[in-house]
């Protein structure tokens, strides 16, 4: 694939992923296993609100190009399962899901079936109305992506986005055949450099405007801070939103974030082994202090 401006959807990506990535107010336990090719699995456990557990257990078979997942959930007292099965072969990549629902998720991605060009096919069994198909085309000054539900009657989206990896120009726009409408159009605009990325979008088919700014004080990006303005024009709302990322050590970072509706988020990450991380975060509104505030803890564990 060609090093151009990226999908429409990177845009705002880097500064969304600093204020929201790893914040959670869940209990999670994931253990993530690689095979030589980079294919991967995770078991996880996840507790929720006193009343909310998961037990997911995955496995995996260690061929070069093959994996295979195995998955056992409990909420409160319903039980539910699913097995997962992945497996690469040349510029095709297979991924199966079935869940106790009976239905069987499938998805299958193709790079480079024509130059610069990525398709990507789901489909699931019984809903045959889930089909989709995604074409992807990447340029050295443009993206260009199209995505259609395989039914009579399909919506469609279609994006692209014009430029250079430094500054881009993109725009989206969906549209129901059936009632013939546009369900969406959006445009927006990006500046990125080694140390700073800005962007600005127009989404809500105008109705509102994001504007973030991601600023890192370092070159291995371990210090960073973040500011988001959001403006809702229907109902003249406005959020904004500060953040910020430090690393105390190699091993051991911190993230908060703020807005202007009293709502501040903390977390505290670290790596007890390679690749294995602890993360606790917390939730509280300031306006209302005499509320809970919300915990999560996550551990990630990738031999």
């Amino acid at each position: 694939m060609s090093k151009g401006p990226g999908l429409f959807t990177d845009i705002g990506k880097k500064a969304k992923d600093l204020l929201t990535r790893d914040y959670n107010s869940d209990q999670k336990f994931s253990i993530s296993t690689y095979s030589a090719s980079g294919v991967g699995t995770e078991r996880e456990n996840e507790y929720q609100d006193d009343i909310y557990f998961c037990l997911r257990t995955r496995c995996l078979i260690m061929s070069e190009n093959e994996a295979l997942t195995s998955t056992a959930l409990k909420k409160g007292g319903v039980h539910a399962a699913d097995v997962a099965t992945q497996y690469k072969y040349k510029n095709a990549l297979f991924d199966v899901k079935i869940d106790t629902d009976s239905s069987v998720l499938t998805t299958v991605t193709l790079t480079e079936i024509l130059p610069s060009t990525k398709a990507i096919a789901s489909f699931k069994v019984p809903d045959y109305n889930s089909a989709k198909l995604e074409v992807q085309y990447f340029h050295d000054h443009a993206t260009v992506t199209a995505a259609a539900a395989l039914k009579q009657n399909p919506l469609i989206d279609i994006t692209a986005t014009l430029g250079s990896p430094v500054i881009s120009f993109g725009a989206e726009a969906g549209y129901d055949t059936t009632s013939k409408t546009f369900t969406k159009y959006n445009a927006g605009i990006s500046v990125t450099k080694p140390d700073a990325c800005l962007s600005i979008i127009l989404g809500d088919k105008g109705d509102s405007l994001k504007a973030s700014y991601l600023h890192h004080f370092d070159e291995f990006k371990r210090t960073a801070a973040v500011g988001e303005v959001y403006r809702k024009f229907s109902t003249n709302e406005n959020t904004i939103t500060v953040g910020g990322l430090y690393a105390i050590d190699h091993s051991t970072a911190v993230k908060a974030k703020l807005n202007n509706h009293g709502t501040l988020g903390a977390l505290l990450q670290h790596e007890v082994l390679p690749r294995s991380l602890v993360t606790v975060s917390s939730e509280i509104d300031t306006k209302a202090l005499e509320k809970h505030p919300r915990f999560g803890l996550s551990l990630a564990l990738k031999p």
